[in-house]
């Protein structure tokens, strides 16, 4: 493919941009691969010692690095609390290995934050949101046929900050089309989906925001993923559906 070197997404013409992104994406997807094979048999191995019946945190990396456990230890909260986040999943992904994120813990309660990894351009040129949501459905289509009694909060994807001088060329090529107003337009079709379906939608997005609507500086380093604080913020919604 052809490279472009250190030219600007907005100085892109829509044909380079759009390949540049789907370049992101397939590094994207080499790049996580090993790792989320090794996170993946790690949980399957734990999975055999889990208590049934518990609380699910599940999703891509945006929660895999929630310290749920941790937030719910310190408000006192003693009922199991499992965290299933592999990093660099999409809904492809997260589809393919249901079982060992999903369905081996028969969880009572399931929080699911997962499709960020698919807001990029598709090699196969296909709508990336249509073919996101459609996974999804499948996804909570699943959950309703095997865990009928199960509690599901779908919640909303968190805000991104495309204006960070720091960001490296890779993430800017992603935030490109992972852009916050691509981010709110989905929301607003999951929240819809949730209603579909029975399940509640949590938007714990407040106060993550600054004044223009991206995620605040002080939160994140790559303009994608948040620090501790960020998760308080979003602990502080969830604790009481927990």
């Amino acid at each position: 493919m052809k490279s472009f070197g250190t030219v600007k997404p907005e100085e892109m013409t829509r044909e380079q941009l759009l390949e540049s992104l789907a370049r992101a994406n397939e590094a994207l997807g080499y790049f996580f691969e090993g790792q989320k094979d090794v996170t993946r048999k790690s949980y399957a191995e734990m999975n055999r010692f889990c208590i049934k019946g518990s609380v699910l945190f599940t999703g891509s990396s945006l929660m895999e690095l929630f310290p749920v456990g941790e937030y719910c230890m310190q408000a006192g909260i003693t009922k199991p609390v499992y965290n299933r986040g592999v990093g660099g999943t999409n809904t492809d992904d997260f589809l393919k290995h249901i079982d060992t994120v999903l369905f081996d813990l028969a969880p009572a309660k399931i929080f699911i934050n997962i499709g960020t990894n698919d807001i990029l351009p598709r090699q196969d040129n296909t709508p990336w949101q249509s073919h996101l949501l459609r996974n999804y459905e499948n996804i909570l289509s699943q959950i309703r046929e095997r865990l009928p009694r199960a509690e599901v909060f779908v919640m909303a994807y968190y805000p991104v900050n495309a204006e960070l001088p720091s960001l490296s060329p890779w993430v800017r090529e992603i935030l490109a089309t992972r852009t916050n107003g691509a981010i709110r337009e989905t929301n607003e079709k999951l929240r819809l989906m949730a209603e579909k379906f029975g399940y509640r939608y949590i938007d714990a997005n407040g106060g993550l925001t600054d004044e223009k609507g991206n995620l605040r500086a002080e939160l994140t380093t790559d303009g994608i993923h948040m620090h501790a604080g960020g998760y308080k913020s979003v602990f502080q919604v969830l604790k009481e559906y927990i």
